[in-house]
């Protein structure tokens, strides 16, 4: 008699290929048998472009992005009993909730349908200042989280504030690791003798700043920039100011914009052509999120996989993950002498660079690979399923 198929549904009332650790799970579970359907929508500008690598067993299914307003609040009431009619036809075992807009919804279907929850925070929400909506969906998030059978963040600090926050118990810390197939592909061609620097990501001033710009002005001309992804709502235009920048400073013919690339797929062939990964922080971040970003962000860990030396904000968390183990340099992203004097040491010692790249490659192998990560999931996943066949065999 054959095994009845496991299901699990995830929402996200954003575009669920933004978010790489949703990928990888899902890959997993999908390689272990699980069906698994995505219910989410579209996203403002280049982020709606990201797509998901296929596979026969995950389904993707989007409504339309919808902007900022009345027709947004309709749009998301939609969204709401979209889900629940997907969920009540389609019968998963488990929800797997991401981020603060999919709580009202994953409750909802909690709630009706008793289905089994992981809830899985990204990014944390700030409560002041929140807005009668946003309210509404922090008292969600606090009552999903508590009858939540797994809760995940992915810095160990944002998971002890989330549980004193809401009260959960079932919590799991999960960095957002590439998966380990990721690191074990071959590096990429470069071009000539260019040394490429890269910056993947949200394009926005703390991430990007523009004296990395300065900094080029100062290096040799094989040294070039290429930028990678989309702006955000906070700061439009962005990239076209970068741009003008350039000109002014005569290094336009150093630079590339590429925009949004597709798949993960795609954009780490593009890193592994690269020779330097740029991680920056804002040193005295406000948001939670900032604050506490040690194996939240993707971006130095996709960096690592390609084989590519990091530079990274002179950060003690930073420091101590990446800059003692060998894997990154450590600079003031405020000051372009600092920026360029690090990038400098790495061209005057290439050797020294490859072996921090590959160093950081095998320790992706090794340890900091996804499949590993969210290895406690999994366990707590046959645990249910364990304690479910035994109630039902007795």
């Amino acid at each position: 008699m054959s095994r009845k198929t496991r299901k699990i549904l995830y929402i996200q009332y954003t575009n669920p290929a933004a978010f790489p650790p949703l990928e990888h799970s899902s890959q997993i579970l999908a390689n272990d048998g699980w069906s698994v359907l995505f219910l989410g929508i579209g996203a403002m500008g280049g982020a709606d472009a990201l797509r998901f690598a296929q596979h026969e067993r995950v389904d993707v299914r989007q409504m339309a992005f919808c902007k900022r307003g009345l027709m947004q609040k309709l749009h998301y009431v939609r969204f709401t009993l979209w889900t629940l009619a997907w969920a009540i036809w389609w019968r998963p075992e488990w929800l797997y909730a991401s981020d603060l807009l999919s709580c009202p919804a994953a409750r909802l279907i909690n709630l009706l349908l008793g289905v089994k929850v992981i809830y899985h925070e990204h990014d944390s929400p700030e409560a002041t200042g929140a807005t009668f909506f946003m309210r509404i969906c922090l008292s969600a998030r606090k009552q999903l989280a508590r009858h939540s059978q797994i809760c995940i963040l992915p810095n160990e600090q944002r998971a002890s504030i989330f549980a004193e926050q809401t009260g959960a118990e079932n919590m799991l810390c999960v960095w957002n690791c590439p998966a380990r197939a990721e690191a074990e592909m071959s590096g990429g061609d470069h071009e000539n003798e260019a040394f490429w620097v890269l910056y993947h990501g949200s394009i926005v001033p703390p991430r990007l700043p523009e004296t990395v710009l300065f900094a080029l002005t100062m290096l040799p001309e094989r040294v070039k920039l290429r930028v990678i992804g989309y702006e955000t709502v906070g700061h439009l235009g962005y990239v076209e100011e970068l741009r003008e920048m350039a000109m002014k400073l005569g290094i336009a013919n150093r630079m590339e914009f590429l925009g949004s690339i597709p798949t993960r797929g795609e954009l780490l062939e593009l890193c592994r052509k690269s020779d330097v990964g740029l991680a920056f922080m804002p040193e005295n971040g406000g948001d939670i999120n900032l604050r506490y970003m040690a194996g939240a962000s993707n971006k130095p860990f996709d960096y690592l996989a390609s084989g590519l030396t990091l530079l990274v904000t002179d950060l003690p968390e930073w420091r101590k993950m990446f800059v003692e183990p060998g894997y990154a340099l450590a600079c003031d992203p405020k000051s372009a002498e600092s920026i360029a004097s690090a990038l400098r040491w790495l061209i005057d010692h290439p050797e020294q660079a490859r072996q921090m790249g590959e160093l950081g490659r095998e320790k992706i192998i090794a340890e900091w690979h996804y499949e590993k990560a969210f290895s406690p999931v999994i366990k707590r996943l046959s645990t249910h399923s364990f304690q479910e066949s035994s109630n039902g065999a007795d």
